[in-house]
């Protein structure tokens, strides 16, 4: 099981791989994330240099205006599964050297204008986040921004 911060990281790490795709910084992300797969010899490697160059082609397909950014979140997404995947399947040592690589590809991608960030302690999302209290328990969030709300509560004894 993974720690909340190597969830995070792996997060990141999806994010940095999807951002960076079509930009100048493409290159050395791939290479980085080929290196990084790649730890159990060259096959693994170039299975990954060819998700890469799909994931590449996908955003660069040449889609209407915004398509992108509808298809950028997912291929992120699938990019943090692996990276979690392969976390996993490490022992200790090997998953603090693999953690450090992230975070050294992590920091290849500049960040986009205008994209969410957040400090230490924080969360930044693109996309839905469902906060919930169940079983006495509780929960928060603080809202920068807008919102909208599909289903806004109802009242009811407890609202009010």
């Amino acid at each position: 099981m993974l720690t909340e911060a190597l969830i995070a990281l792996a997060s990141a790490a999806g994010a940095a791989v999807a951002q960076a795709a079509g930009t100048e910084a493409w290159t050395a992300v791939r290479d980085r994330t080929a290196r990084v797969f790649g730890r159990g010899g060259a096959p693994t490697a170039q299975v990954t240099l060819e998700r890469l160059d799909r994931t590449a082609a996908a955003l660069n397909a040449g889609e209407p205006d915004g398509a992108q950014e509808l298809v950028r979140p997912r291929l992120g997404a699938s990019w943090q599964a692996r990276f979690e995947d392969l976390l996993e399947s490490l022992d200790e040592s090997d998953r603090a050297v693999v953690a450090e690589q992230l975070r050294e590809l992590v920091a290849l991608c500049p960040r986009p204008a205008g994209g969410p960030s957040a400090g230490d302690g924080g969360l930044a999302v693109v996309g839905k986040v469902d906060i919930r209290a169940e079983g006495g328990s509780v929960a928060g969030g603080v809202i920068h921004g807008g919102i909208r709300m599909e289903n806004p509560p109802q009242p009811g004894p407890d609202r009010g």
